[in-house]
């Protein structure tokens, strides 16, 4: 064990740098971790066992629950709601936010929003899935928490994170102090610190995108696109492209590598498809404290205020000067309505002048 770093001894090591915090973080951050081990488990066994398939039921969204959603969303909750640190749990799965109805938990200082099980849809091909994650303070100091206490800014995080089910079992967080990367080691059933202070390439040469819905995207995303394909080795063009349909995996190879990932908003999700608060906002959360950039084409998303529990919205994350030059994109070749001058505006902010070479 000489040298091995445990997640619960870093987690312990860190809790100094939280005046707000007494043990509470660490120790909801520590049930989160069990939780995922348990799911970990599940879907690595997952072909051997009547688990795979339709639940039967559908989330809020509309969308069909396999069977290791539910299955996730159940062992999250009940981990969350056993250590008394969450007053409020919502979910990708439920329809409305999940009180935790019990006497320690009533006053706890935490809200969890948190996507169970990112990408299942394609566990039954053996493709890597995973759990995101997000944690705020609640805002109201009596009475039971309420929605107004989950609908808060991207910048109020106090901790994010995901875990990537793969090849190995990886936990990534951040406290908005640097970001660690936590490799499972099945002999001891531990996460082990693997991936100290985490850092995006600044530039990269992958782009992650769904391109069968090319024909519904926005002109300045279809431009994007182009841009990457043209041949420009001055830039390191054409770009690769590498697309897995699991966000927390592109991501997670993104992170590593560089690159970019956009999920626009197109004809048919006019408003994006991801989900605002327990998608986009984790992940822009841990991007930008490993030195990346997450936008949704004109804002960033930690500045989006949500407005409801299941907000969707399109996101362009990954290395910074990849997103800043699809925004530039976005912004030369798009013209939201009722705001005229937003172009000139935002190109002024980013420093083009002339329009995009």
């Amino acid at each position: 064990m000489a040298g091995i770093k445990t997640l619960g001894q870093f987690i312990i090591e860190k809790q100094a740098d939280f005046s707000y915090a007494k043990g509470e973080l660490s120790r909801l951050l520590r049930d989160i971790g069990i939780a995922s081990k348990i799911v970990n488990r599940e879907v690595n066994k997952a072909g051997l066992v009547d688990i795979l398939g339709d639940a039967g039921t559908t989330n809020i969204q509309g969308e069909g629950q396999k069977k290791l959603d539910v299955y996730a969303n159940e062992q999250f909750i009940s981990a969350l709601t056993s250590g008394g640190e969450c007053c409020i749990v919502a979910t990708e799965e439920e329809d409305e936010f999940v009180p935790i109805d019990s006497p320690v938990s009533k006053n706890a200082k935490y809200i969890v929003c948190i996507d169970p099980l990112d990408g299942s849809s394609n566990i039954d091909c053996n493709v890597a899935v995973g759990t995101i994650f997000s944690i705020y303070r609640r805002k109201s100091v009596e009475g039971d928490a309420t929605l107004a206490d989950v609908l808060q800014r991207g910048t109020d995080q106090v901790a994010a994170g995901y875990v990537i089910y793969g090849s190995s079992t990886m936990l990534v967080y951040t406290t908005g102090k640097g970001v660690n990367g936590f490799t499972l080691d099945p002999s001891i059933g531990e996460f082990c610190l693997s991936h100290p202070n985490m850092k995006i390439p600044e530039n990269g040469t992958i782009y992650s995108i769904n391109e069968g819905n090319y024909v519904h995207f926005p002109d300045g995303v279809k431009q994007y696109i182009k841009y990457a394909q043209v041949e420009d080795l001055a830039t390191s063009r054409p770009y690769t492209s590498r697309y897995i349909g699991s966000m927390v995996a592109d991501i997670h190879r993104n992170l590593i590598k560089g690159g970019i990932y956009i999920y626009p908003t197109t004809a048919a999700s006019p408003n994006g498809k991801l989900r605002l608060l327990y998608e986009c906002n984790p992940m822009a959360f841990i991007i930008e404290q490993a030195g990346g950039k997450a936008s949704d084409g004109f804002k960033r998303i930690l500045e989006i205020e949500p407005t409801e529990l299941h907000q969707r919205t399109a996101i362009f994350i990954g290395s910074a000067a990849m997103v800043a030059n699809a925004e530039r994109f976005m912004v030369e070749h798009s013209q939201p309505q009722g705001l005229p001058n937003i172009a000139e505006e935002k190109l002024e902010q980013l420093g083009v002048i002339g329009g995009i070479d």
